[in-house]
């Protein structure tokens, strides 16, 4: 674990190798906030991590999106997925479902990507399967807009959590 005080005195090379797992597979979201140090606190560093991504062209912002793995699907089965997603996926026990549940995730994953073109993104720690599936089928229904707003949202929320688990 790391001190923020540690943080702030970090060259860039050992600040993106801190935080570069942080948002999945975007170590230039830690590259594009290294320029806001010092930070006086863990929101004004994830608030930095935030506004990289929302400055980001909209094809990156998608890129991202989609650089996320499906909930219970083929990553996870795989074993392939972040240790921190697997570890997230586990704590809402996605990855030990019976056969209807995982036959839920698999259909609703494959309708939100055809319909949005990215996985369902949701921060689901705290949170067990059965309310992660009525969040899935309501947000499967939205305006494609919202939907994006509301997926970076969730990742404003998992992206919190893991800069609070990996700082002190």
């Amino acid at each position: 674990m790391t001190d923020l005080a540690t943080l702030n005195h970090l060259d860039r090379e050992a600040f993106v190798a801190l935080l570069g797992g942080v948002f999945e597979h975007a170590a230039w979201v830690a590259e594009g906030a290294f320029p806001a140090r010092p930070f006086a606190s863990v929101a004004d560093l994830h608030g930095a991590m935030m506004a990289v991504v929302w400055a980001a062209p909209a094809a990156a912002r998608s890129a991202f999106l989609d650089g996320h793995p499906e909930l219970a699907g083929p990553e996870a089965r795989a074993r392939s997925m972040t240790a921190d997603s697997a570890s997230e996926q586990g704590s809402a026990a996605l990855d030990r479902m019976p056969p209807a549940d995982a036959d839920a995730f698999d259909r609703l994953n494959a309708a939100y990507r055809e319909r949005f073109g990215f996985p369902f993104i949701v921060a689901v720690r705290g949170r067990d399967r059965a309310e992660i599936l009525r969040i899935f089928e309501t947000r499967v229904l939205r305006d494609p807009v919202d939907e994006a707003a509301s997926a970076l949202d969730e990742i404003a929320l998992i992206t919190r959590m893991r800069l609070d688990r990996l700082l002190a």
